[in-house]
């Protein structure tokens, strides 16, 4: 099976307990205002093997606290993302997933039932929301611990406030930024252009909505 991923990447220190592997999915049919991966938009590119990805997976699991598993948008690739569940399930390390999709759309998934995703982050990133609640970029998103393991790692997260850091790695002229930035990357930009500093993201076509 193929699937279409972003970015992998290990650790991520900003997005759950623990160090946690980062899967990002490639392609999003929702486009949240604001979004900080602009760039996990595009559909049709980045396509790999899952076996391809399970065999870096087996390096990182063992020294991992968890995964997390973002994008783009994972339900919109929902096969690939229910046999990589199947692959990390039986490690025993919490898995997060975050969607823009709402919990009403959501909650009958064969990924959500029966165990398969310990913590889920739903509904669309709104911009003009506060952001208040930790592991979220705005008010109206949801977390919802699915699983004793999900309780387990992220039942304190329910009463935190967000954290102010992000995971950075430069690669030249590229920026790669992990974490929950204050208003998304809306702060961000108008910071860097006060300092006349030029941000783009790194795909500079964004295909029409899946349909």
């Amino acid at each position: 099976m193929e699937i279409e991923i972003s970015r992998l990447h290990f650790p991520v220190t900003t997005l759950g307990p623990g160090k946690r592997i980062g899967i990002w999915f490639q392609g999003c049919s929702i486009h949240c205002e604001g979004c900080i991966s602009v760039d996990t938009w595009q559909f049709g590119i980045n396509s790999v093997s899952l076996e391809d990805v399970k065999m870096l997976l087996k390096r990182w699991l063992p020294e991992s606290d968890g995964i997390t598993i973002s994008g783009g948008e994972p339900f919109d690739q929902e096969d690939a993302l229910f046999e990589l569940l199947q692959f990390v399930k039986p490690h025993e390390k919490s898995i997060l997933v975050y969607s823009g999709y709402s919990f009403q759309q959501l909650k009958t998934k064969k990924a959500i039932c029966n165990g398969w995703i310990d913590v889920l982050i739903s509904e669309p990133f709104d911009y003009k929301q506060p952001q208040t609640k930790a592991l979220m970029g705005s008010n109206n998103q949801q977390m919802h611990l699915l699983t004793d393991l999900g309780k387990r790692d992220f039942k304190s997260y329910l009463k935190q406030s967000p954290e102010k850091k992000l995971d950075v790695q430069f690669e030249k002229n590229t920026v790669w930024i992990a974490g929950i930035p204050n208003n998304g990357m809306t702060e961000i930009a108008e910071t860097a252009k006060e300092n006349r500093v030029h941000l783009q993201h790194t795909q500079g076509v964004i295909k029409d909505k899946k349909s």
